[in-house]
Parts: C-alpha cells; sequence; structure tokens
C-alpha cells in the first residue's frame, strides 16, 4: 500500500471522498474539513492523502494549518509509511488528532515529545428527549459576527484549542449556512451552539458554550437540543458531537438528551 499527498482538494476528493462515505459517522470531521477545503476555507498551505493499493482506497489523512493532522480511519500499519511520507515532504506536523488508538500509534511514530492532549468521545443521537428550559432559539445573522467570534474565541480558550488563526471567516461562513443558534432568555444571549449542514445525511453539534456566569440554569441543554432538532428539521439522519472527557458535566447533559457513546478520540499536540 502507499500514500499519495497532494495540495488540489478536488484531486483528493475523488480518490477518498467514496471511502470517507462508507462510514460517514466515524469520518465526521474529515468530511467536514473536506467541504472546508472545497469552499476555500483552508487556503494556507494544505495537504490532503489517501492510501491505495492499486484502485482500492484505505485510508485518508489532511493536515490544515495551522490545526493538527487529521486521521481518518486508516489501518494501524500504515502509520509508519504515513509518518515517513510526511518526513520526506519536510511537513511541519504540530499535532495528530482522530480515533484515540490511531493517534497514539502515530505519536510513537513521530517521535516528538507529547506537549498537551486532548480526550474527546463521539456521541451520535438515539432518541432526542425533551428539553424545557426558560427562553427560545434564534438563528444568527450576520449582525451576530462580532459577538458570535467573541463567544467562539472565549470557548477555545477555555478549552484550550491550540489554535493561533482568526476564527472570524469560520464564524461568518457558519452565519452564512445558518449553522449558529442562540439560545435567548430575556431577549439576550445566553448560550451559543453550532450544527454543520448534513453531509451524507449526517450533522455534528459543536461547539457548544455558555458563559461560566450563565451556567447551571439548563442553558447549554437548550441549546443543544435547539441545534439537533434544527438538524433533524434539515434532513440528518445521524447528528453527532464530541464530548470533553475531562468534563462530566457535559457528557452527562448530552446523554440526558438522548446521545450515545460511539467511540474514543484524541488529539496530541508535539512539543
Amino acid at each position: 500500500m502507499n500514500w499519495t499527498f497532494t495540495a488540489d482538494a478536488e484531486e483528493y476528493a475523488a480518490a477518498a471522498e467514496p471511502w470517507l462515505l462508507r462510514d460517514p459517522v466515524r469520518n465526521t470531521v474529515p468530511l467536514t474539513v473536506l467541504r472546508g477545503l472545497r469552499s476555500g476555507q483552508f487556503a494556507e498551505d494544505p495537504l490532503m492523502g489517501w492510501l491505495s493499493d492499486d484502485d482500492s482506497v484505505a485510508g485518508a489523512v489532511s493536515h490544515t494549518p495551522p490545526y493538527p493532522l487529521l486521521l481518518g480511519g486508516v489501518p494501524l500499519g500504515s502509520l509508519p509509511s504515513l509518518a515517513a511520507g510526511l518526513i520526506e515532504l519536510d511537513r511541519a506536523i504540530p499535532g495528530v488528532s482522530g480515533p484515540l488508538v490511531l493517534v497514539e500509534a502515530f505519536a510513537r511514530e513521530w517521535w516528538r515529545p507529547e506537549a498537551g492532549r486532548r480526550s474527546e468521545r463521539l456521541y451520535r443521537l438515539g432518541s432526542l428527549a425533551p428539553c424545557t428550559v426558560p427562553g427560545k432559539p434564534r438563528t444568527a445573522v450576520a449582525s451576530d459576527l462580532p459577538e458570535a467570534t467573541r463567544w467562539f474565541v472565549a470557548f477555545q480558550n477555555e478549552a484550550e484549542v491550540d489554535v493561533e488563526a482568526d476564527p472570524t471567516p469560520v464564524v461568518s461562513a457558519r452565519i452564512n449556512r445558518e449553522e449558529l443558534i442562540w439560545w435567548e432568555d430575556g431577549d439576550r444571549p445566553v448560550a451559543l451552539a453550532a450544527v454543520s449542514s448534513p453531509i451524507a445525511g449526517m450533522s455534528r453539534v459543536g461547539p457548544v458554550y455558555t458563559p461560566p456566569e450563565l451556567r447551571r440554569r439548563g442553558y447549554g441543554s437548550a441549546v443543544t437540543h435547539a441545534v439537533t432538532h434544527k438538524a433533524l428539521d434539515d434532513g440528518a439522519a445521524e447528528v453527532l458531537l464530541f464530548t470533553d472527557l475531562d468534563n462530566p458535566t457535559s457528557n452527562s447533559i448530552y446523554q440526558s438528551l438522548g446521545y450515545r457513546p460511539v467511540e474514543d478520540y484524541a488529539s496530541i499536540r508535539f512539543g
């Protein structure tokens, strides 16, 4: 099996997209990144790759700086050759994210010391449970961009997401696609959540953010319920989300809404 690398999103899509679509649940992030690549969202030095044996694709990866290397469900035995290929390209890899077992195996091959780790769990919706909390949802509009961007930055800082890029273009694109929902109580925003437009029948919730001074009032549950309902209304057959395993409160909240665990993931930052 051999790795092929390209900076061309359409060349990558032609080879890897059919493989990614075989399991859109576990490939939820790579499929979302592919949509971003096609729209020009990740324009600064992207690199994509796929693993092939003759005409058969067996895995896919992507790197969109400043984000970590993103692993799809690649074969475990292919990681040494992946690392060797990236070294040959003299590619600077600040970290790696994906399924836990693969991430840890790649980190061993990459040999740079681990400087930080975020452990996550992928959940999928079973049946959406009811949620009654004061307030109502509102779809974010263009005039919300400055406030929504501030909330995204606050989320990244609190979650210790190691990304230096300005989130304004991402927030703007998500507002244009009507993917951001406020929860308002008394005509003021008290929580914010995003949900991706359906890809292959799959939508993913996140981020979800409630300012610290407004927590423990059910607003996070309410806005998650609202974006989940929107995803179902928009035709999603699967609704997914990732949770921080170090945050037992959020894990409990999502399970109470009807989400069930699928697989553990991780993001490792290299020193």
